[in-house]
């Protein structure tokens, strides 16, 4: 070999050997020691600690507050994003209110995916289409991912989500996908990603549907619960000083004319449980209110041009079996083109989500075609070993995802990836768009807008960032186990509530009453298969929950997890609140009527109704009776309707035949 060919194989050497540890670094190295060193201590001041711990201002309190001052901030929309909003404004030392129609989060933010994620396949299209947006996007959703899970442990945690890998091909493609997830999470690394092996995926996820599987991949995302996150969120900003009103809906928006120009100076509102109306004088006012974003719009000028085109999102909840306790699934291509995610949540086991187009309802229905897609759907992933029944589907609902038009450029039909602020010319200030786990880099902005326009004096700079949510202080992992010890509640009980209410726990449980039994000594369930407590009616009742739908859909997540326990509960849930807010039976009764027509339409229990066995409600039917196969099974009844033996699960006849309502 000449001198010259020699040079050139050592700089080819030294050059792959580099190309190598480059890539081994970026890919190991780095998001190993990234994630080791994520997270720094947050410090708390003691006044803050004494803030958290005082007593909440009543309902009627916080109404008197906000009529009787200008507010320098009102927001309208209590989800995640005006949740965010107020906590933020109100942390910068500015007069905040804020209204919801209905409960806070009742809309869209209580029925997301449960993630908290930075979006893989943004991720992907960032790449591929060379968009630097989209890249944006992801980095910022990431770093918010981690300040999430900082603030509020309680209620956020990593999951490991698995991707099943069925073509060889697929592996070093979806591998440099999910370490390119990891590279661009930096230092706000939650967990490295990881390949496994048939056999290992297979340990980790054994209701894998195992024919052609090769590998599979594991990445790590958040996940939290949505409805609690949000209340936290209102509970935080009202001991800032912030006036946050559930049950109160902007009737008009008050317009005011300054040298000559209309400008928004506050608004009219109904509260809806007694049907006073008022005025709230503003500096400022703030529309975020998702899906309705709009309505709100045209109430500040008749003549503007709409920006939100809903989209219906539908979930489907099933039994805990289906699922591993800790390993979500993503099915990255579905037979339409969109991504299903298959995700271990409050023991049940979440899977969705669809998306089609929809008009704006205060009532969004799941379709019976949108769960059966989503059925189909798993069955592509899940064992042919375990039968995916329909009636197993414990619940379903429907989230109606605000997509929106970017008004503030020419092409106003796309759709814009990021969220979006608007500020129309009488200085009505729109945010609209994002997603739960940006809710707080959008509030920030929006706050910064306002000031802007508003020209508003604040006493400092952002200060969410870091800002610990309520029940966040005084938490730790075992915090549980003193529930157990020292109030004496079960396992489960005491988990649930420590991982609900952070450090206020021990507020709930000081309210527990006594079971009668040798154990748990206290802590009286409201549903025997799950591990709410009479005291959690109680306890909601202090924070603003007003009527019955909230305590089962939000303060718990009964209706979401199972809605037929939700149905069972709903009697004992109407009698304790009946005591606390000095109901009288004809209010009770209204509350249990329209608790079970909420049940109904948005929880899915009319469409579920027809999948149950009408003698035991636990239990579901896929089936007719045993002289007639049902035609879309083709299988006997599994119930042995008309045979007059007992049932092997309930020792209890039979009084099928089951007929579909």
């Amino acid at each position: 070999m000449s001198t010259r060919a020699l040079k050139y194989a050592k700089r080819l050497v030294y050059v792959s050997l580099f190309g190598v540890g480059s890539f081994y670094t970026a890919t190991v190295i780095y998001p190993s020691i990234a994630c080791r060193y994520r997270k720094s201590p947050i410090l708390i001041e003691h006044d803050e600690i004494q803030r958290m711990n005082a007593p909440l201002p009543t309902r009627d309190e916080l109404i008197k507050g906000i009529r009787c001052q200008e507010m320098d901030v009102l927001i309208i929309g209590g989800g995640a994003t005006g949740l965010g909003v107020a906590l933020d404004a109100a942390t910068r030392g500015l007069k905040t209110g804020l209204v919801e129609k209905f409960d806070f989060s009742s809309g869209t933010s209580s029925r997301s995916t449960k993630l908290i994620h930075g979006g893989v396949r943004y991720l992907q299209k960032a790449v591929f289409n060379l968009d630097y947006e989209q890249y944006k996007m992801v980095k910022e959703a990431l770093a918010e991912r981690a300040n999430l899970l900082d603030i509020a442990p309680h209620l956020a945690y990593p999951l490991p989500i698995m991707l099943p890998v069925y073509k060889w091909w697929q592996v070093p493609y979806y591998w440099a996908g999910v370490k390119a997830y990891d590279f661009v999470a930096g230092f706000q690394l939650l967990k490295p990603s990881f390949l496994l092996s048939y056999s290992k995926a297979l340990e980790q996820f054994p209701m894998l549907n195992r024919d052609k599987l090769k590998a599979a991949l594991v990445y790590y995302d958040g996940m939290h619960d949505d409805a609690r996150m949000a209340i936290s969120l209102a509970l935080t900003a009202i001991r800032h000083g912030a006036y946050c009103l559930n049950y109160t809906e902007c009737k008009e928006l008050i317009k005011t004319c300054e040298n000559g120009v209309e400008k928004i100076s506050g608004a009219r509102v109904r509260n809806t449980l007694t049907g006073e109306e008022y005025c709230i004088k503003a500096k400022c006012v703030i529309n975020a209110t998702g899906p309705y974003t709009d309505c709100i719009r045209c109430m500040g000028d008749s003549k503007t041009k709409k920006i939100c085109q809903p989209s219906s999102g539908v979930h489907i909840v099933l039994p805990d079996y289906y699922s591993p306790a800790s390993m979500g699934l993503l099915d990255p291509s579905t037979s339409d083109g969109r991504v299903i995610f298959f995700l271990p949540w409050q023991n049940v086991t979440v899977a969705g989500t669809t998306d089609n187009p929809c008009e704006i309802s205060d009532n969004p229905t799941p379709s019976e075609k949108e769960i059966q897609f989503i059925l189909n759907e798993i069955r592509n992933y899940i064992s042919p070993d375990v039968e995916v029944r329909r009636g197993d589907v414990l619940s379903a609902w429907s989230g109606i995802r605000p997509l929106v038009s970017d008004p503030n450029k020419s092409d106003t039909q796309s759709i814009a990836r990021n969220h979006i602020i608007e500020v129309s010319k009488n200085k009505l200030i729109t945010i609209a768009g994002g997603k739960w786990t940006t809710y707080r880099r959008m509030a920030e902005e929006t706050v910064d807008k306002a000031i802007e326009v508003c020209k508003l004096t604040p006493q400092g700079q952002c200060r969410t960032k870091g800002l610990l949510l309520d029940g966040a202080h005084g938490w730790s992992p075992t915090l549980f186990i003193r529930l157990v010890q020292d109030y004496g509640l079960e396992n489960a009980v005491a988990q649930h509530l420590a991982n609900t209410y952070g450090d206020k726990a021990c507020k709930v449980a000081s309210l527990s009453t006594m079971t009668g039994k040798r154990w748990p000594v206290v802590g009286k369930r409201i549903h025997d298969e799950y591990p709410y407590i009479e005291a959690e009616v109680k306890y909601a009742v202090r924070e603003y929950a007003c009527r019955a739908i909230d305590i089962v859909a939000r303060r718990t997540r009964l209706s979401f997890i199972n809605v037929h326990a939700a149905q069972e509960a709903l009697p004992r849930i109407i009698d304790i609140m009946a005591e606390e807010l000095k109901w009288d039976e004809k209010t009770k009764k209204c509350e249990l009527s329209e608790a079970e027509a909420f049940l109904c339409s948005q929880m899915g229990k009319s469409i579920l109704n027809n999948y149950r066995c009408p003698t035991c409600p636990g239990l579901s039917c896929d089936d007719n009776c045993p002289n007639t196969c049902d035609a879309r099974c083709n299988k006997p009844c599994q119930f042995k309707s008309q045979c007059g033996d007992n049932d092997s699960r309930t020792q209890k006849p039979c009084k099928l035949p089951f007929i579909k309502q």
